[in-house]
């Protein structure tokens, strides 16, 4: 057995399509294990399917990154008391409200209505894709704006300003950021979003942010800043997230043409597809870490409380325990008990959305541009490996 020092995390890609190798041999011989985080700290890692579903669905472990002794998955993470928290980082029972709050604004049913739109700025993308140059850069035609407008235009905010806050995002991502300028992109971000929603509190649109000051206002808990905390999670998470599963998810579309013809012969299939390609590529790997604050038992493992933990998606999606031949891409296996979502009651408030969105983009995309190809060797292509969401930078496509 390897020593706590020699085992570190985060792990290192061989391959841009498979986890870590270390992912495998841990979960196959010592699947809930210790490792040392980048600031010298200690976690377990929970690497088997069953048991990650039970670290996030079990109130003994904490999501608040607030606590002094919550894992830290960069160097200089930053935990700053007084700051408004956003849901993902709240426990019962203050998450439960937190949550219900804007469920409504994610059902199926609402997001239906916003089919019609989403399909229009789909084809826009790709109407100015055709017309410029070829190649062409995937990420910046199509993967990044479809994301960032449907989001701009869920919350009010106005997408113009995109490059701003893309920018800023990027460094709260990248792993190598100094901890000075992530506490800044951090600090501009929030500060931003509290300034567009006090312009929104004389008259409130019909937009999420402008509903969310009318309804909490009626219900006497309206606090800005609070509601600035989750406009920065919904601004964040709604466009990094989706941007890079459609840049990868074309890379495994076109390095898989049999799997490629499958939903061109069949877009019923397609929402197959993107639960295949949620499961096949699970990009937020850890951003389900935990502090055990409860003794519990997983996996024949004690966690004792104080003790942090990360519950590995990206292993979890790859255990042959619950899906047959993992590695492989099989659009039709209809897996959807993957947890690229997370799982229990932290799971994805925006995984209709992405669903739909992914949809609509493979199924358009596709269509329109059938003699779609890669214009540079896969073993060229910029992965983010230093990023704690994965994907790509660029993505140079021809036709």
């Amino acid at each position: 057995m390897t020593t706590v020092e020699e085992r570190e995390f985060p792990m290192t890609r061989t391959c841009p399509f498979a986890p870590p190798p270390a992912y495998e041999k841990l979960r196959e011989g010592e699947p809930v294990s210790r490792v040392r985080l980048p600031d010298g700290g200690h976690a377990w890692v929970v690497t088997r399917h069953e048991d990650v579903r039970t670290v996030l669905n079990d109130r003994r472990f904490s999501a608040d990154r607030q606590h002094p002794d919550f894992p830290q998955l960069v160097k200089g993470g930053f935990r700053r008391q007084g700051d408004a928290r956003t849901m993902i980082t709240m426990d019962a029972p203050e998450h439960g409200p937190a949550r219900k709050a804007v469920l409504g604004e994610f059902t199926v049913r609402r997001m239906e209505t916003l089919r019609p739109r989403i399909q229009e700025i789909v084809d826009g993308r790709i109407d100015a894709l055709l017309a410029g140059p070829k190649p062409a850069d995937l990420v910046e035609a199509l993967s990044l704006p479809v994301p960032s407008l449907v989001i701009c235009e869920m919350l009010g905010v106005p997408y113009t300003d995109h490059d701003f806050f893309q920018t800023h995002t990027a460094k709260l991502i990248k792993r190598a950021t100094p901890p000075e300028e992530r506490r800044a992109a951090f600090d501009t971000i929030r500060g931003y979003m509290a300034d567009l929603i006090a312009k929104k509190e004389a008259n409130p649109p019909d937009d999420l942010l402008g509903r969310q000051i009318v309804k909490l206002r009626e219900e006497g808990t309206y606090e800005r800043e609070s509601l600035a905390a989750t406009g920065f999670l919904l601004l964040v998470a709604g466009h990094e997230t989706t941007a890079n599963m459609i840049s990868l998810s074309t890379v495994a579309f076109l390095r898989n043409p049999g799997q490629l013809a499958v939903i061109k012969a069949d877009p019923g299939k397609t929402l197959d597809a993107v639960e295949e390609m949620l499961r096949y590529w699970t990009i937020v790997d850890a951003a389900t870490a935990r502090l055990c604050v409860g003794d519990i038992e997983v996996g024949g493992q004690l966690i004792r409380a104080g003790e942090g933990v990360l519950a590995l998606g990206y292993a979890a999606n790859r255990d042959p325990r619950a899906f047959d031949d993992p590695d492989t891409l099989d659009i039709e296996r209809g897996a959807r008990h993957h947890v690229a979502f997370g799982f229990g009651p932290h799971q994805c408030l925006g995984q209709n959305l992405a669903r739909m969105e992914l949809q609509i983009v493979f199924d358009t995309l596709f269509r329109r541009i059938p003699g779609l190809q890669l214009a540079a060797d896969v073993d060229d292509l910029p992965f983010k490996d230093d990023a704690n969401i994965y994907g790509l930078y660029r993505l140079p496509v021809t036709w």
